[in-house]
Order: C-alpha cells, then structure tokens, then sequence
C-alpha cells in the first residue's frame, strides 16, 4: 500500500482552523527555522540533532511552558506541563539527516524509525498508563531539504509562505496583499 501525502489544511484538526494566526508569530517561525537548518550537520551524530530540534521547539512554542527533553530512550518528548513529571503528550523520534535507511516515506513506512516510535508510545501508554499522548512524530531533517549542508533558505521561506496560504485558503488577491504586491 503506497501512502499518499496529504496538504497541512488536511492534516489538522478543524479547531485549529479557528485560532489566529499573527504575522510576527510566522515571522518567528521562519527565523528558528532557518536557524535550526544552518546548525544541523549532517556528519554529526543523532544527539547532536536532537538538541538543535529541541531547541528550535522550545524558541518557537513551548518555552516556559513545557519541558522538552529525552525521557527514558525516547529521543525527544515535549511533556503535557513544565516539569519532567508531568505526563507525556509529545513523542519524537529522531534520525541523523544521512541515516536514510532507518526513515519512513510514502514509498517504505515500515522503517525502523516507525517500530521504534510505536515502541516508545506502548511503553507509555501500557507500562506508564499514559492516555495523554496526542502526537508521534518521526522527524529526519532530509526530507524537507535536498542537501542539509548548505540549505536553500530563500526556497525555504518561500515554501513556509505557500504552506501558511494553502493552509488559510487564500486567494491570489490576499496573497498579493499579504506580501505587499498591492
């Protein structure tokens, strides 16, 4: 069975559609984003991603709010208040940017990647009894950039602003708008 992808307005839940969204808090995003490519090194070992990653999620989200951090072998976890004792709500498996082989993609989700995150999400959810879990992620920066040593910033950015249009259905007029073509 070959998986499909599917657009972010898809993939999300419906309330989110309801929460605004302000332009200093794309701008945010595409700053730590930017960021978080140009520290990844590709020859570089697993943690060494996991710490760029948790970092870009603490600048862009969760600081002071969560704590995100390694729990037990999980790779990352953001947790459901701001201690370590607080329940699991986040699991995110991680894979250095050159290690292909172990990654799920539409052509081959069995991976081990995916074995290793529904692991982690069993130890929780059956030896920890935590119902709190509401995201698996498996992340592998390759799949959003062709070569991770010298990332296209420009195409980046303009691949977060066509995702932010799509995802708000804007029209051409309100794009135009949006990016001062008016």
């Amino acid at each position: 069975m070959k998986l499909l992808p599917i657009t972010p307005a898809k993939s999300l839940n419906k309330a989110y559609l309801k929460q605004s969204l302000k332009r200093d808090q794309i701008e945010l995003f595409k700053d730590n984003l930017v960021r978080l490519f140009e520290r990844i090194r590709s020859d570089e070992h697993e943690e060494h991603l996991k710490n760029i990653v948790s970092d870009f999620l603490k600048d862009t989200w969760y600081k002071p709010t969560f704590e995100i951090n390694t729990s037990k072998r999980t790779d990352l976890v953001i947790h459901t208040g701001k201690s370590s004792d607080d329940p699991v709500g986040v699991i995110i498996e991680t894979k250095n940017p050159s290690n292909r082989s172990e990654m799920i993609s539409f052509d081959r989700p069995n991976a081990k990647a995916l074995h290793e995150l529904l692991h982690y999400y069993m130890q929780e959810r059956d030896l920890r009894d935590n119902k709190e879990i509401k995201q698996l992620i498996t992340e592998c920066i390759q799949k959003i950039l062709a070569n991770p040593d010298s990332p296209n910033v420009t195409h980046l950015e303009a691949e977060i602003d066509r995702l932010d249009y799509e995802f708000y259905g804007l029209t051409e007029d309100e794009i135009a708008l949006v990016e001062g073509r008016n």
